[in-house]
């Protein structure tokens, strides 16, 4: 049968059957994969590069509404150095996101050389109040310290909190964050009591972050499920409470100019509230502290899980060398030990006498595998204790001590060559200054 006259015409325009191209196939292959999987790959994204990803295509139009919204130096681009045009255009961005997202807003944080209003700030933590924000970190690099708003202790979804250069004010109404785990304050302000009452009141605590902070002295640590602790500042007192899972501890007073009281050890004290340390590191003149009072020769209950210990020690200190001593027959699990001498306060031309083998003991540190003596002088305090070690360290590997100066280096190797090595596999390493 013969086609009539419009079917014909049909035929010829009628368009051949499509196939997609290798070009939308390959976009079809990010574009089908897992949402998560989407998220993840965008998360690694600055905010600007993510939020262009909307204008592909109407499916792509809120994929950047991640979890995570972080807004640093990276989130904007501009050629110019007119600072108020940089902040300007970081407000912009950080207004236009928080006004386009619709998903939850798991992290925020704001991190940026350039001084952002305080108003700015305000407005958005108060819009992140209602966000059910898990993680915030805020870091202020310029200008006074930032007052953080009372909104922000709202925020009982908080799981990590993060402040530089912040004024904390808590008000009476706050009853701690409930679900928080770490917590990080850097160069911030805080009265006593209210850092007290932050501490207590975050029941779920397990690292806690100290550095460069005024406003309190007396660190009153009491937290049940702390696990890390990490502190560097100016401060009179530390204690412990409840800190039975407490594992690493790294502490730092910067004050050299502690100042005696009592006769109460502050060793035994320091110690009798973790009976589980694995890492301590006591840095600048934490040692000059713990050496206060009177100073036992061992501890009462030894550290049997610690196996890392630095130490920032005066050797020419009679009561430091105590207490340092004091911590090595005290922990007989140490398998790596740092000591590093505080020279300046080695250079006055004193010489002590530390005995540090009165009481004979032998092969004390039976899993010990390798020491480092950083900036020693060759006096007679740090011979000895290095001569303590090598004798009683049987499973000792190496041991490297770099000195201070050139001068008598020859003459210090030497001495230490000459030293009783209890362990066969010894092996001692000289590093230049």
């Amino acid at each position: 049968m013969l086609a009539t006259e419009s079917q014909s015409k049909r035929m010829r325009h009628r368009e051949p059957p499509k196939f997609p191209c290798e070009t939308e196939v390959e976009l079809d292959r990010i574009s089908g994969l897992p949402e998560h999987v989407l998220h993840q790959i965008l998360s690694h994204l600055s905010i600007r590069d993510a939020v262009r990803t909307s204008i592909l295509s109407s499916k792509w139009r809120y994929k950047w509404t991640t979890p995570s919204l972080v807004f640093d130096s990276n989130c904007i681009s501009s050629p110019s150095q007119d600072q108020a045009l940089i902040k300007n255009k970081l407000v912009s961005v950080v207004d236009h996101v928080l006004l386009l997202h619709r998903e939850p807003i798991h992290k925020f944080k704001l991190s940026h050389r350039e001084l952002v209003g305080v108003t700015d700030i305000d407005r958005w933590i108060l819009h992140l109040s209602w966000r059910s924000v898990k993680e915030f970190i805020l870091e202020i690099w310029k200008g006074t310290r930032y007052k953080i708003p009372s909104c922000l202790f709202s925020y009982q979804n908080l799981i990590h909190l993060e402040l530089f250069n912040c004024l904390l004010r808590p008000p009476s109404s706050f009853k701690g964050f409930r679900n928080l785990k770490s917590l990080d304050l850097q160069h911030v302000t805080l009265a006593q009591d209210a850092f007290e009452n932050l501490i207590t009141n975050c029941p779920l605590l397990e690292r806690l972050t100290l550095m460069n902070f005024d406003g309190f002295s007396h660190l009153k640590i009491s937290a049940p499920n702390l696990q890390f602790f990490d502190i560097g500042g100016a401060f009179d007192d530390v204690s412990f409470e409840h800190t039975f899972q407490l594992t690493l501890v790294s502490i730092g007073l910067y004050d050299r100019n502690v100042a005696l009281s009592g006769s109460s050890s502050k060793l035994l004290s320091f110690f009798a509230n973790l009976p589980h340390i694995r890492r301590l590191e006591v840095q600048s003149y934490f040692l000059k502290y713990l050496a206060m009072g009177n100073v036992p020769t061992r501890l009462p209950k030894p550290c049997i899980d610690l196996n890392y210990l630095s130490i920032r020690v005066n050797f020419n200190d009679m009561d430091e060398s105590a207490a340092a001593l004091c911590l090595l027959k005290s922990s007989p699990n140490l398998q790596e030990v740092e000591m590093l001498a505080r020279p300046e306060e080695q250079s006055g031309g004193r010489t002590i006498n530390i005995s540090w083998e009165d009481e004979h003991w032998t092969n004390l540190l039976l899993q010990l595998r390798s020491v480092k003596i950083v900036g020693i002088s060759g006096v007679q305090a740090e011979l000895d204790c290095i001569k303590f070690l090598l004798s009683n360290s049987p499973a000792l590997e190496r041991m490297t001590i770099k000195p201070i100066s050139v001068d008598g280096g020859w003459d210090l190797l030497k001495e230490l060559l000459r030293f009783r090595r209890a362990s066969v596999l010894a092996e001692i390493i000289y590093l230049d200054p």
